[in-house]
């Protein structure tokens, strides 16, 4: 079998429609298409149409895209701007959520009204879009001045099964429970990160050292700050840096999302036929 015969048999097969469908849909014979699948190679100015019936590029087709695909986003997100990457990334992570819309026609006036966000949050409204399927789930926020994305690829076991134990991820939830943690949270990741000693994290917190201590041992415990000790010319002294690269900001995020009344769903699919759990 040839690469395209291939390719065409797997996106047809993907797809879920028939060799007579497919031919009917590009205006050629259920024999045209098995021949394909056989061995043989369609007519160039059938390649485009190809193309938009199996929802696929030219370039899919000939089994080039699968190997360059992650390779041409990473350059293109590599030789942008600083400035400009996150942004570029972001329009990439649209383009995936957009894309798991099942249906072409409802894809197509999603393209033509949001592919440019702008278009979503010129309202100001808090847009989210979920998209819960048995192959995974992906989740995007839109909002005027925060967007972020999650996507999740369905494990072979329970999803549950991959977590710590229930007790475990209890005790990272009563962190975010404790009102003096959060304090300390937010006020750690509004500095640099760089060493911060006891007594000024107790002065802009108006907590007593003593307890700033005792909140830091249980950030330390979770790996969520790093303590070390300085001497100084008054005796040792903890100071204390926060892991900036931790999971703080994700979860807080989603946090956010179920704390708030006002998040408008702009795009959704529950379409999942077995538990998540």
């Amino acid at each position: 079998m040839s690469v395209i015969g291939r390719q065409i048999k797997k996106y047809r097969t993907a797809k879920g429609i028939t060799q007579e469908q497919l031919g009917n849909i590009i205006g050629v014979t259920t024999q045209a298409v098995s021949k394909w699948e056989r061995g043989g190679t369609p007519d160039a100015e059938l390649l485009p149409a190809l193309s938009d019936a199996l929802s696929v590029s030219i370039d899919a087709l000939y089994g080039r895209e699968e190997q360059s695909l992650t390779g041409t986003i990473a350059r293109q997100i590599c030789n942008a701007p600083e400035s400009e990457a996150y942004k570029l990334a972001f329009k990439i992570c649209w383009a995936i959520e957009l894309g798991f819309v099942q249906d072409p026609a409802m894809l197509d006036d999603f393209l033509a009204s949001y592919i440019d966000l702008d278009g979503i949050v010129h309202d100001k409204t808090d847009y989210s879009s979920k998209m819960v399927r048995d192959s995974g789930l992906s989740t995007a926020r839109l909002s005027p001045d925060l967007h972020h994305f999650f996507l999740m690829l369905e494990p072979k076991g329970s999803i549950k099964d991959q977590f710590a134990d229930m007790e475990e991820l209890r005790k990272v939830f009563q962190i975010f429970s404790d009102k003096k943690l959060l304090k300390i949270i937010f006020y750690m990741f509004s500095r640099l990160n760089t060493p911060i000693a006891t007594s000024l994290i107790s002065k802009n917190t108006g907590m007593d050292s003593a307890e700033v201590d005792r909140c830091m041992d249980t950030l330390c415990r979770h790996r969520l700050a790093e303590r070390e000790t300085v001497a100084t010319e008054n005796g040792t002294i903890n100071v204390y840096t926060f892991r900036h690269e931790s999971s703080i900001i994700p979860l807080l995020c989603f946090a956010d999302e179920i704390a708030r009344d006002g998040l408008k769903d702009f795009l959704c699919d529950f379409s999942r036929t077995k538990p998540l759990f």
